[in-house]
C-alpha cells in the first residue's frame, strides 16, 4: 500500500504548471511552481520543517517545548503542522495588517495567536520582531525560531525546491522569479539552480520581487540601507523593513517593484483567467514578470514560485468591496451614483436638532465619521463638521452640553445621481466639506472629499 506515515512526509514535490494567459505577450516558456500543494498551502511548510528538525538535531528545542515566532501567517502554518506531529505547543506573533483569514486558520490548528501593530518601527516594542524575540526570552523551554536569520530557512530550498526544479525542467530552466520576505526561497532555490547550472556550463538568471515600502530593490542597486524607502503598504508576505541575513544579494541579479494595485488585480486574474486561486504574492509575481520582458527570449524556461493558496485572501483580494474601498477596481467613475458604490448599502448617519452635541460626537466616533447632515421633522436642515467643533470649542468648552441646531452649519447641497464628477466635485471646499445624493426615494447618501480623492 502507498501512503504516506504523517502529513509531514507529503510536503515538496509539488507540479510545475504552466501559465497560458496572463503571460502570452511574453516569448518564453513560463512554468509556475505550484507550492500550495503543500499540506500547509505554502511553501514555508519546507523550511519550518527543516527548522524544527535541525533546532531538535542540536537541542534548541527541547521535547515538550513551545515554538514561537513572528509570521504573516504561511511559516505558521506550517510550524503548527509540525507541532501537532510533534508534539510542540506554538505561539505565534502576526502583525494586523495579514488577513483575518490567516490568523483564524492558525488558531484553528491549536495555535496561540498574538497580534501586533504594523506601523511601527522594527526595534519598537510592539513590533511583531520584538514581541516575538521577547516571548521566546520569557516562555520557559521555548525555542524562537526567527525565520529571518534562521540559516535553515534557505538550507531547506537548497535540498528541496532548488532540485526538483532543476529536475523537472530537465536543467532548461534559464530564469526564477519570485517574491522576496525572508529571503529564504529566492536565496535557497537561487544557490542550488546556479550552481547546477554552472557546473553544466549554462547560466541561470535569478530575479526578486519587492514592493512599494520595501528596502529590497533600491539597497541590491546602491548598498544604501534607505530609511526614506520604508512606509505602509498592503501587499502580504513580501518585501521588508529590514535586512533578514537569509537573503543573500550575491545570488539574485536584479529586482522590480510591483504596487499594491496591481498585486490585488493579478491576484485576481491569476483565478479568473488562470483558474489559480492563489494568494497576493502571486499577483505580485506575475506582474513583475510582465515587467521584465525585455529580459526574456523566445528560448528561455522561466520558472516562478507562487507561495501560498487564494483561501488566506477571500476578505481582502478576492472581495471587490475591500478591492473598491482602497481604488484597486477599474471602475469608470463619472456621475454621483459611481462615487458611492463602496457604501450605498449603508445607512445615512444623521443628528437631530434638539440633540445634545455630546450625542453628535459620540455618533461620529462610533461610526469613525468627520461630518454628518443634521434633521429635523422637515428634513435636512443643517450639517455638523468636525472642523466646526473645534472652532466652537475653542471658545466655548461646555459645548457638548449644546443642542446641536446652536452651533450646526448650513445644509449640504444636494445632487441628482446622474450629476458628473466635476460638478459635484466644485462644490466641495473648504467651506462645504460634503455633498448629498438624492436617492429618489426619499433618502439620501453623502459623498465626502475622501470618495472624490478615492475616485481620483
Amino acid at each position: 500500500m502507498n501512503y504516506a506515515e504523517n502529513i509531514l512526509e507529503t510536503i515538496g514535490n509539488t507540479p510545475l504548471v504552466k501559465l497560458n494567459t496572463l503571460t502570452k505577450e511574453l516569448p518564453c516558456l513560463v512554468l509556475s511552481k505550484y507550492e500550495t500543494f503543500n499540506p500547509g498551502n505554502s511553501v514555508k511548510d519546507r523550511m519550518a520543517l527543516q527548522m524544527i528538525e535541525d533546532a531538535e538535531a542540536d537541542g534548541r528545542l527541547q521535547p515538550g517545548g513551545t515554538i514561537i515566532e513572528g509570521t504573516s501567517g504561511n511559516t505558521g502554518m506550517g510550524l503548527a503542522l509540525a507541532g501537532i506531529v510533534k508534539g510542540y505547543k506554538c505561539i505565534f506573533v502576526m502583525a494586523d495588517k495579514q488577513s483575518k483569514e490567516k490568523i483564524d486558520i492558525l488558531r484553528a490548528v491549536g495555535a496561540e495567536v498574538v497580534v501586533c501593530p504594523t506601523n511601527v518601527e522594527p526595534n519598537d516594542p510592539r513590533s511583531y520582531y520584538s514581541v516575538s524575540k521577547r516571548l521566546g526570552e520569557e516562555t520557559p523551554n521555548s525555542w524562537y525560531v526567527n525565520q529571518y536569520d534562521n540559516p535553515s530557512n534557505c538550507k531547506a530550498h537548497f535540498l528541496s525546491t532548488g532540485p526538483e526544479i532543476w529536475e523537472q525542467t530537465e536543467g532548461k530552466v534559464t530564469h526564477f522569479v519570485v517574491g522576496v520576505g525572508t529571503g529564504g526561497t529566492i536565496s535557497g532555490v537561487g544557490s542550488y539552480l546556479k550552481m547546477r547550472a554552472k557546473q553544466e556550463g549554462k547560466t541561470v538568471k535569478v530575479w526578486g520581487i519587492d514592493t512599494y515600502g520595501s528596502v529590497f530593490k533600491k539597497y541590491h542597486e546602491t548598498g544604501i540601507f534607505d530609511e526614506n524607502e520604508i512606509y505602509p503598504y498592503i501587499t502580504e508576505g513580501i518585501g521588508e523593513d529590514i535586512l533578514p541575513k537569509n537573503v543573500n544579494f550575491s545570488v539574485i541579479d536584479g529586482f522590480t517593484k510591483v504596487t499594491d494595485k496591481d498585486a490585488a488585480i493579478y491576484t485576481q486574474r491569476l483565478a479568473k483567467e488562470e483558474g489559480m486561486f492563489l494568494g497576493n504574492s502571486a499577483g505580485a509575481a506575475v506582474k513583475g514578470l510582465l515587467q521584465l520582458k525585455e529580459h526574456f527570449s523566445k528560448d528561455d524556461v522561466v520558472v516562478v514560485l507562487f507561495h501560498d493558496h487564494g483561501s488566506r485572501y477571500v476578505g481582502k483580494m478576492f472581495n471587490n468591496d475591500w478591492m473598491r474601498d482602497r481604488g484597486f477596481l477599474d471602475e469608470e467613475i463619472t456621475i454621483a451614483s459611481d462615487l458611492i458604490k463602496n457604501h450605498d448599502n449603508k445607512h445615512l448617519v444623521t443628528a437631530q436638532t434638539e440633540e445634545l452635541v455630546a450625542h453628535a460626537i459620540e455618533r461620529m466616533k462610533t461610526h469613525k465619521i468627520s461630518q454628518m447632515p443634521i434633521k429635523d421633522a422637515n428634513g435636512i436642515v443643517g450639517s455638523l463638521d468636525e472642523s466646526d467643533l473645534l472652532y466652537h470649542f475653542m471658545s466655548d468648552k461646555n459645548i457638548a452640553n449644546k443642542t446641536i441646531k446652536e452651533i450646526m452649519g448650513k445644509p449640504y447641497p444636494i445632487v441628482k445621481k446622474q450629476t458628473k464628477l466635476e460638478e459635484v466635485s466644485k462644490l466641495i471646499s473648504k467651506a462645504n466639506t460634503a455633498v448629498l445624493v438624492d436617492l429618489e426615494n426619499g433618502n439620501h447618501h453623502i459623498i465626502t472629499k475622501y470618495d472624490i480623492i478615492s475616485a481620483i
